[in-house]
């Protein structure tokens, strides 16, 4: 098998998106006559524009790739493509080039939600109004799938801010996706749920790795368990019912809405479950302290082959998918949007993302030279890279060599055990007025 080089991930990017322009299951818009003209602005053109826009005003990216037309004729096109066309060509791209980096086997796939801020616009669904801010603001809620290990987006749900739910995209990316290797998925607090647990273990290929609550909110059998470093299997029955029966076996309730043709009170509790009742369920619970002297509760599907420190090493990865979040607004231009619709926010979101797995998989060929007067070892700078992956993608017959040569010089260090606090603080859309000229 050929090593490959940045041409040919090049080369496999361009094909996915030819053959997602032409894939007949996926609609431009909802005339069939969309881009049946001569024109400039093509399928190809619109979506290549896509990927390699940065941060400046959408005149300011048409000029510098050469696009001859009006900011007005871009988005009147734009509207005809659909942004599942983007996420066909995503999920193609990630099937011709098949990332090879695993843990003992294992695609470790980390699941999060963030937010993308967007232009006002009340009238859309993704239009959020509280006591806090009447005024109201706009968000979508993407929820991807990531790859740690080799630092590539696999699968993404959007949803409306009003209506995210990040434990309903796990599920149907699960339900939606097959994993052909063998896979595990890690998640912090927040995606724990009996429901989440079932459907995971019922996916052939997947085992999962959960950060759970160890306080009174924790699960039943959990919230049990003595607070010391512990590594132990916990089995139990899920039911939807509470029958004498029920209770005198130790069944765990989930009360549902079972009848749909009743009216329930919103009052009325009612969790998810999607299987049969009563459910048998088994998996692993290891406890361990951390330095701090706080102890942290995990639940996993991995058998005892994986140790202790292996399994911490494995959750530790799962930061890996904050750090995308960050490169992914800030390294790639997130921020700084080039459309107020919903629609065409989620092309970006979508072009963001391939255009991160190109750069990671380029990146990834980059050997960074260690030098041994160096006090930490050094990789690659991200955000260069993916200013100078964007240029080769956008130039032809571009020289790929140099294009390594010059991603190699620019390095950063990489500092191990760092415990800086999350400054979080609210950040608002940035206008489309407030764009850097230059």
């Amino acid at each position: 098998m050929n090593e490959k080089t940045p041409d040919t991930i090049k080369a496999e990017l361009m094909s996915a998106i030819s053959a997602a322009i032409a894939n007949p299951h996926k609609e431009f818009g909802e005339q069939e006559c969309n881009f049946v003209r001569r024109r400039k602005l093509t399928p190809e053109v619109i979506f290549k524009l896509l990927l390699s826009m940065q941060g400046g005003s959408l005149n300011k990216e048409l000029y510098d790739a050469g696009i001859g037309v009006t900011a007005s004729a871009f988005v009147q096109q734009r509207k005809k493509l659909s942004y599942t066309v983007l996420e066909e060509a995503m999920e193609r791209f990630n099937d011709a080039s098949m990332d090879s980096r695993t843990y003992r086997g294992y695609r470790v796939l980390a699941v999060d939600g963030t937010t993308v801020n967007m232009a006002r616009n009340p009238r859309s669904n993704s239009f959020v109004c509280s006591d806090y801010n009447p005024k109201g603001y706009n968000q979508l809620h993407v929820n991807p799938m990531y790859d740690v290990l080799n630092k590539t987006y696999q699968h993404c749900v959007i949803q409306p801010q009003p209506q995210q739910d990040e434990i309903g995209a796990l599920t149907f990316m699960l339900a939606w996706h097959g994993f052909r290797e063998k896979t595990l998925i890690v998640a912090d607090r927040g995606y724990e749920s009996y429901n989440v647990f079932a459907h995971l273990s019922e996916k052939p290929n997947v085992d999962f790795l959960i950060r759970v609550k160890q306080d009174n909110s924790a699960m039943r059998d959990i919230k049990k368990l003595p607070m010391k470093e512990l590594d132990t299997d916990i089995s139990c029955t899920i039911t939807t019912t509470q029958t004498n029966e029920d209770k005198k076996k130790g069944h765990i309730l989930i009360q549902t809405h079972k009848n749909k043709d009743r009216a329930y009170s919103d009052k009325t509790r009612a969790g998810r479950w999607d299987f049969q009742s009563p459910y048998a369920m088994k998996f692993r619970v290891v406890r361990f302290k951390l330095d701090t002297g706080v102890y942290e509760t995990l639940a996993t599907s991995l058998p005892r082959s994986f140790t202790l420190s292996e399994i911490k090493e494995l959750y530790h990865a799962r930061w890996g998918i904050e750090t995308a979040f960050r490169e992914l607004k800030y390294g790639l231009g997130l921020v700084n949007l080039h459309g107020k619709k919903d629609s065409f926010v989620k092309q970006e979101i979508f072009a963001s993302m391939i255009m991160s797995n190109f750069c990671s998989r380029i990146s990834g060929m980059v050997a960074v030279q260690q030098k041994e007067e160096n006090i930490h070892e050094y990789r690659v700078n991200f955000k260069m890279a993916v200013y100078l992956c964007r240029q080769f993608f956008r130039t032809e017959d571009a020289d790929a060599e140099k294009l390594l040569q010059d991603i190699a010089t620019y390095t950063e260090p990489v500092r191990p055990g760092r415990q800086d606090g999350r400054n979080i603080k609210p950040k608002s859309f940035v206008g489309f007025v407030y764009r850097v000229p230059a």
